[in-house]
């Protein structure tokens, strides 16, 4: 992608450009940022995604004048679905662009930033008057009108506080400084915290386009469960010694030898920063609890080849990372297998070019499933 080039997605904007003026800062409406956009998947077909148990959805039901907010989990059978008659309802279907080719190329348009970051993209169908309620998240999101008319209002919201007694976290006291239409084809883009209530004005869908953004504790509790696992790898044997220690009057005390001790068997296990690099990279391709991939027999690595649209692949200066497992890479292997990662595919050339022990690797991804020949 040329990151400096205009784009229609970005109102004329270059993506250099919107990462610099707009990403994480503030909001942007784009009128037809995709000019006569039709959904990719009509009603029935996001229906019956919502059918399976391999895909999650949430059913929203509106507050009325005698009940709060309703929240149900799917799998829905279509007849536990309201009727299409009836207002004020949100059918939520996650991670569509694993189900659906065009919805993952769809995503694909959004790899201006980096694949770390992306997430997935959420369908939202709703009955007029539909909506989720006021509220803020902690991610960046695109929100891109497929069909019908949705009436968005922001703002910049200081009080967080929550409605209290509802499954939902709908914002008490929203105060809406901004507010827009979006009709099939327009998006808005919306910084983390930043606080926003959308309602259908007819029969509507909205694409979702969602980007993850961990907590520092969120990542500091994944890499030290996953230092855990290669601690007895990684530092030495030696054991704790206290020859010299004095007798004790207070024996519940803890030694502050001991304190030191494992202050430096932490700091053993730190030092080497290959093991982070590697821990954070297998932990970002990790697939979704959802995904799985269907083996294959009889495929082979000769011609060329491409991602299967589930499969997360990265790289770093030293390792190339695929569905959880990192690979030490260097020299021409290595920049093939960052080509893959940055284009999802390689030709029956490059294919070709790799060494024995990569083409090894990939015949392997193809077995898995986790890579297709074309």
């Amino acid at each position: 992608m040329d990151i400096h080039q205009p784009l229609a997605l970005l109102g004329g904007m270059s993506a250099q450009r919107f990462m610099q003026r707009h990403w994480q800062r503030k909001p942007l409406l784009i009128r037809q940022a995709i000019a006569g956009f039709a959904p990719p998947l009509d009603r029935a077909a996001l229906f019956a995604l919502a059918q399976s148990e391999a895909v999650e959805s949430r059913l929203i039901i509106g507050a009325s004048a005698t009940k709060g907010w309703q929240l149900r989990h799917g799998p829905f059978a279509r007849r536990a679905l309201p009727p299409l008659k009836r207002p004020d309802w949100t059918l939520l279907v996650q991670g569509v662009d694993l189900h659906d080719q065009a919805v993952h190329e769809l995503l694909n348009r959004f790899r201006f930033v980096p694949d770390a970051r992306l997430d997935d993209v959420m369908v939202s169908y709703a009955t007029e008057g539909g909506g989720v309620g006021p509220h803020f998240d902690s991610y960046d999101v695109f929100l891109l009108q497929a069909h019908g008319k949705r009436r968005w209002r922001i703002g910049r919201q200081k009080d967080q506080t929550l409605q209290q007694g509802q499954p939902l976290k709908i914002l008490q006291n929203f105060v809406a400084e901004q507010e827009f239409v979006l009709s099939p084809g327009d998006m808005l883009y919306l910084p983390p915290g930043y606080a926003h209530d959308g309602v259908a004005l007819d029969e509507c869908m909205t694409y979702s386009i969602g980007f993850r953004a961990p907590g520092r504790g969120e990542v500091a509790a994944e890499m030290l469960q996953r230092l855990a696992q290669d601690a007895p790898d990684m530092v030495s044997a030696q054991i704790y010694r206290d020859a010299g220690q004095d007798a004790v009057a207070t024996p519940g005390a803890i030694p502050p030898a001991m304190l030191e001790f494992a202050r430096q068997a932490l700091e053993q296990a730190l030092r080497d920063p290959m093991v982070l690099a590697r821990n954070l990279g297998e932990h970002l391709t990790e697939p979704k609890p959802l995904v799985w991939f269907t083996e294959t027999s009889g495929a082979t690595a000769g011609g060329a080849v491409r991602l299967d649209r589930r499969t997360r692949m990265m790289y770093d200066q030293h390792h190339v990372f695929i569905n959880g497992e990192g690979f030490r890479a260097g020299g021409r292997d290595a920049r093939l297998m960052q080509v893959l990662a940055d284009t999802r595919r390689l030709d029956a050339r490059m294919c070709a070019s790799v060494s024995s022990q990569a083409k090894d690797l990939l015949q392997s991804w193809l077995a898995a499933g986790w890579l297709h020949g074309e």
